[in-house]
């Protein structure tokens, strides 16, 4: 899976090259400099909001806990999604351990995770459905709306096939791991029981599971106000529901390419498709496009280094004292 995910990686990184080299360096340059600093620190700021009620939609999955724990593991997350040379799934796993080493225990860590994510995804569909519409509305014969229609079908699908295995599905294992009988099967039906009532009782809090659910869909709305103020920026201004709908379904096109890191050259591909049918300039799609990747890279590259020194400083402690 690691060769697959470099291969994927190394590909992507080398579409980038030749997207840029075919529509010219020195005209996406032009562009991505023409949203100047002040529209770059703008769009920095508002991604760290968003990051910061990311967590704080994390946060009410896990009562009783600091509401800084669940920031700092958000930041640690998206760092390790968009930053490091991983997987979305390995973004998860580090803001787990993240929060886990700041004191939550790691069953409630695994499980405030699979559902935080998961209620992420249903956001997600939400706001694809809502971009949809907006794309039936502003191009009514857009090639491109049934692929998508098809796509938002198979992510419902897949949503609910997330939600039954998280209700019912650790049920089945408990079952099948009583009919083995062996002792690495009864420690591990174990650890699957933990990881079952963790999720179970997050679950039953309703309120914070609704809470979370409509902070994450306002986040993925708000997400939109980056990319049409990079564009008045730049002065290529489009209407806030022409970018609605290109920000929608470019994130559509990351979500389905997961495996490759980053959606290196799958995001830069998806923004000059998308953003050819509402009159954006291929240069001015890649400007945007890596405008978000050197956004990402200024946010998390500190998060990273932070979390990298307190990782450090726990194995440190974990030394033996000389004697």
């Amino acid at each position: 899976m690691r060769l697959v995910s470099a291969v994927a990686a190394i590909a992507g990184l080398a579409l980038i090259g030749v997207l840029v080299a075919y529509f010219g360096a020195h005209a996406v340059i032009r562009s991505l400099l023409a949203v100047g600093w002040a529209g770059f620190g703008t769009i920095c700021l508002i991604h760290l909001v968003l990051i910061a009620v990311m967590g704080v939609a994390w946060w009410v999955l896990l009562p009783g806990t600091s509401l800084w724990i669940s920031i700092w593991g958000r930041f640690v997350r998206d760092a390790g999604s968009e930053v490091l040379p991983l997987s979305q799934v390995g973004g998860y796993l580090l803001g787990a351990r993240a929060i886990a080493f700041a004191g939550v225990p790691g069953s409630a860590a695994a499980a405030s995770t699979i559902v935080d994510v998961t209620l992420e995804f249903l956001a997600q569909i939400a706001f694809t459905a809502l971009s949809l519409v907006w794309l039936v509305h502003l191009t009514p014969n857009a090639w491109i709306e049934v692929p998508v229609a098809i796509g938002l079908a198979a992510a419902i699908i897949l949503a609910a096939g997330l939600l039954f295995a998280q209700r019912y599905g650790f049920d089945l294992f408990d079952r099948l791991a009583g009919t083995i009988g062996r002792d690495w099967a009864d420690r591990t039906a174990a650890g699957a029981a933990a990881l079952h009532a963790a999720i179970a009782a997050i679950y039953e809090r309703r309120a914070g599971v609704c809470t979370s659910l409509g902070l994450h869909l306002v986040c993925w709305i708000a997400a939109t106000a980056e990319a049409w103020l990079a564009l008045q920026f730049a002065g290529a201004p489009l209407g806030l529901g022409a970018v609605l709908a290109i920000e929608g379904l470019v994130y559509a096109v990351r979500s389905v390419a997961f495996a490759v890191p980053n959606a290196i050259g799958v995001q830069e591909g998806a923004y000059i498709i998308l953003g050819e049918s509402f009159g954006l300039t291929p240069e001015m799609a890649l400007a945007l496009s890596l405008l978000k990747r050197a956004r990402d890279l200024v946010i998390g590259l500190p998060a990273l280094a932070a979390w990298q020194l307190l990782e450090s400083g726990r194995l440190w402690r974990r030394l033996p004292a000389p004697e």
